[in-house]
C-alpha cells in the first residue's frame, strides 16, 4: 500500500515508521528545512521517503505522486494545513482514503467528508474513548468516527448480565448496518465468525451506522 503521510512533526515520523514497519511504501511531505534536515537522514535510513515541501500545495502533492497514493494522512500541527491538505488530495487526486489529524477538539465538527475526510483521529477525543473503555463494562463507548459522523467504532465490554453473553453472532441478529470486526478474550483478538460464542468480558468492537447505534446497544448492553 502507498502511503503519503503530510507533516513531518513527533506524530508524522511516528506514522511513518509504523506503516514501513508493516510493510507499506511511505512517503512523508515536510515544509521545514529544519526538520527535514534533522530527521530527513535519519528516517530515510530506516525507509520512509521524505520530501521538502508544502503539502498545502498542490504542485507539491502532485510531485509527491498523490495521484497514486492508496492512503493520504494529513497530520500536521495545524488544523486549517490538514483540511487543506484532505481537500486537495481527495477533490484534485481522487485519493482512495484520506485521513486527518484534529489538533483543536473544537474543530472536529469540520474534519467531515465535506473537506474530503474520511476518518478524522482527535487525540482528546481518543483518549477520553480508551478511558472510558478502559474502566466501563456494559457500556457502549464510542472509539472513532467515520464519514463525517456517519459511521463509527464503538466497543462494549459484555458484563455478565448482558443478554448477548452465550449466544453465538447469528443468534443475536445485528442489523445490516452493524458489523462485528474483532473480539477481544483474554488479550487475544479473535477473527468473529457466525457460530462465534460471545463471553462474559469480552470486548465487541462493532462498526455501526449511527441509526444503529440503539440496536446494538439493546443486543450488547441490555
Amino acid at each position: 500500500m502507498k502511503v503519503i503521510v503530510a507533516g513531518g512533526g513527533s506524530v508524522g515520523r511516528y506514522t511513518a515508521e509504523e506503516l514501513v514497519a508493516a510493510g507499506h511504501d511511505v512517503l512523508l511531505i515536510e515544509n521545514d528545512r529544519a526538520v527535514f534536515r534533522d530527521y530527513g537522514k535519519a528516517e530515510e535510513a530506516k525507509g520512509v521517503r521524505w520530501y521538502l515541501g508544502d503539502a498545502c500545495d498542490v504542485e507539491v502533492l502532485r510531485a509527491a505522486g498523490v495521484a497514486d497514493a492508496d492512503v493520504v494522512a494529513a497530520v500536521t500541527g495545524d488544523d486549517e494545513d490538514n483540511l487543506v491538505v484532505s481537500l486537495l488530495a481527495k477533490q484534485e487526486f481522487g485519493a482512495p482514503r484520506v485521513i486527518a489529524r484534529v489538533n483543536n477538539p473544537k474543530n472536529h465538527w469540520m474534519f467531515n467528508e465535506m473537506w474530503g475526510i474520511d476518518v478524522a483521529v482527535s487525540t482528546p477525543h481518543l483518549i477520553t474513548s480508551l478511558v472510558q473503555e478502559a474502566v466501563s463494562v456494559g457500556n457502549f463507548v464510542k472509539l472513532m468516527d467515520f464519514a463525517g459522523g456517519k459511521a463509527e467504532l464503538a466497543e462494549v465490554t459484555l458484563a455478565i448480565e448482558s443478554p448477548a453473553c452465550d449466544k453465538t453472532l447469528k443468534d443475536l441478529k445485528f442489523p445490516r448496518s452493524a458489523t462485528v470486526v474483532a473480539i477481544v478474550r483474554n488479550e487475544v483478538v479473535l477473527v468473529p465468525e457466525s457460530d462465534t460464542i460471545l463471553r462474559a468480558g469480552d470486548e465487541v468492537m462493532v462498526l455501526i451506522t449511527e441509526d444503529a447505534e440503539l440496536a446494538i446497544q439493546k443486543i450488547l448492553v441490555g
